[in-house]
């Protein structure tokens, strides 16, 4: 008997997407423009960046966002577009197990189909996500309590019969908290406790890709921006999804910064130059969805 839950039907069509050699392209969203923008222009599906959606929000990326102001942002941006929506729910808003299955059910009341679970840790005030975070425990978290926190992701999207693609991030790359060999044993332990792809951010050389593509018995996302190889290149190597993360959010607030200090420095105006047109823009954010 097919299931008939709108819901689960966009979580199966969003597992589709993950191909090795044809991969998923996700330029990351962060608010209803954006996640508009990067529909109209084409995307399979719409991912969410927590940085991008915390800055929005007035708050510093790296775990300092609550969930319902997180969960708020998502279903607004689920809410805009008619294509499958995977939301970046850092490591999962919440201190423990328990609570990360608290947020898996507030994403899919949003409207969310996927997420990314990190397994970073962040320390007190200030820590920019860089340093060791946690009293000292290390700059990423321990291998059996990420994986009971996958676990319960898995079995709260299992108890809504949502088929929800668990996109389990590794920082050890990002972090400097191990190689390939690390990366592995964790991705091995992540994929038993109900993961569906491995996430490694900061892996980008064709040698350390091809490397993790071969070891990781699920879909692999690399982390894409300047300086990255193409999407291309990266198919080619096998990799099931490319993300940009914060990246276009970076560019677009660059934008903002450069155009003001041309207007309050030298009053002139050149750094709006290939702005979108007014008309097409207003047509496309307030027409239905």
């Amino acid at each position: 008997m097919t299931n008939q839950n709108p819901t689960h039907e966009t979580a199966l069509a969003f597992r589709t997407l993950h191909i090795p050699g044809r991969p998923l392209v996700l330029p990351n969203a962060w608010d209803t423009a954006s996640a508009r923008l990067v529909e109209e222009a084409g995307a399979a599906a719409v991912a969410t960046t927590s940085a991008g959606l915390a800055w929005d929000l007035g708050t510093a990326d790296g775990d300092r966002l609550d969930r319902d102001r997180a969960l708020g942002a998502v279903a607004r941006v689920a809410a805009a577009v008619r294509v499958p929506v995977s939301a970046d729910i850092e490591s999962g808003y919440a201190k423990d197990a328990a609570g990360v299955g608290d947020t898996i059910r507030a994403v899919l009341a949003a409207g969310a189909v996927g997420v990314n679970i990190e397994d970073a840790l962040y320390g007190g005030e200030g820590d920019d996500g860089e340093g060791a975070g946690d009293g000292g425990r290390g700059p990423v978290r321990p291998v059996a309590e990420q994986a009971e926190r996958i676990a319960a992701a898995r079995a709260a999207a299992d108890a809504a019969g949502v088929p929800l693609f668990i996109n389990a991030r590794i920082d050890t790359v990002l972090r400097g908290a191990g190689g390939v060999e690390e990366t592995l044993e964790r991705a091995a332990a992540f994929l038993a406790a109900g993961a569906d792809g491995i996430f490694v951010p900061g892996a980008v050389d064709p040698g350390t890709v091809k490397s993790l593509v071969a070891g990781v018995e699920g879909p692999l996302n690399v982390l894409a921006g300047p300086g990255a190889p193409s999407v291309a290149e990266l198919a080619a190597l096998g990799v099931a999804r490319i993300s940009t993360g914060s990246s276009i959010a970076q560019a677009a607030h660059a934008v903002v910064r450069r155009a003001a200090r041309e207007l309050l420095s030298a009053g002139t105006y050149d750094s709006l130059t290939g702005g979108l047109d007014y008309v097409e823009l207003n047509t496309l954010l307030g027409g239905a969805r």
